[in-house]
């Protein structure tokens, strides 16, 4: 085959248009970055980077959703704290009452304190976690408390239902507390020692009501220990996410974000062969088309 000039020529052009590609793709993965700037550039490495995106969305929603979880948990697990503050003073004020040396004027003075206590703890049972009832079960829009101490109608079909929340992939935690019975049996104790001691009760049955407190009281310490136990739970899932935020992250990196060291190196090599390229056409075609090349 005849080898022309035209064709020397031809060719030389086309191996330096390859060359200055190759040298504009180490350039831009150094000003980027990344090893790729579109997927075409390198399709195994785009579906690879989508799939480590979507995890790390996925990781800030869970997240977001332990954030929640950690509110409704402190916020229930303070309530309880006051319920049981609450119920110490209810004994110590039992206890006083039971004493024989107490007038009917002294017991009224107990009794109406245990009222204050009363509606302080359906205050209890009505706190909130933004707009939301966090005792009500789903009914978070529902008090369970009506203005004036009435329980609430509406929450007594569906108040045993859990609120469920997201927080890994396939695993849904339980964040409330429905309230509905403990806190009617604590209401139902208090209004039951308010009557004792408005009817002039004897200190017999008085201190009788002490054994009622201690069931009360044994629930309440019960439901706080179950909340400690997922918050517990809800820490060790948040750690978890932390170190899968790492991990995927770090993927990401390794899957995307440009070698430097590498490909400076690569890039040296490559400016060295575009030049020896130009020094052997300059040999091997006319004077005149090297210098317009130039």
């Amino acid at each position: 085959m005849r080898v022309t000039q035209s064709m020397l020529s031809s060719n030389m052009l086309r191996n330096l248009n390859t060359s200055y590609n190759k040298m504009s793709k180490y350039q831009n993965m150094l000003d980027s970055g990344s090893k790729i700037t579109r997927p075409s550039d390198d399709p195994v490495v785009a579906v690879k980077g989508m799939g480590y995106r979507v995890d790390i969305d996925k990781n800030v929603q869970y997240q977001r959703n332990i954030r929640e979880a950690h509110t409704w948990l402190d916020t229930t697990d303070e309530a309880f704290d006051q319920v049981g503050s609450a119920l110490k003073r209810v004994k110590e004020l039992i206890v006083q009452a039971a004493n024989d040396s107490n007038t009917p004027e002294d017991r009224q003075k107990i009794n109406a304190e245990m009222e204050q206590i009363r509606e302080q703890l359906r205050d209890i049972a009505n706190t909130k976690v933004g707009e939301n009832y966090i005792f009500s079960g789903t009914h978070t829009n529902e008090p369970l408390y009506l203005a004036g101490g009435a329980p609430n109608p509406a929450i007594t079909s569906g108040g045993g239902k859990p609120i469920e929340i997201n927080v890994f992939d396939g695993i849904a935690m339980n964040i409330n507390t429905p309230g509905t019975t403990l806190f009617a049996d604590i209401d139902n104790f208090m209004a039951q020692t308010n009557t004792l001691l408005q009817s002039g009760g004897t200190s017999a049955t008085i201190s009788a009501k002490l054994s009622d407190l201690d069931v009360v009281n044994e629930s309440t310490l019960t439901a706080r220990a179950d909340v400690g136990a997922r918050q517990n739970r809800v820490e060790m899932m948040e750690n978890r996410l932390g170190m899968q935020e790492v991990n995927v992250t770090k993927q990401l990196s390794l899957n995307e974000d440009t070698d430097y060291a590498k490909t400076i190196t690569e890039m040296v090599t490559q400016e060295s062969i575009h030049q020896a390229a130009l020094s052997v056409g300059a040999k091997i075609i006319q004077q005149t088309l090297v210098d317009f090349i130039r």
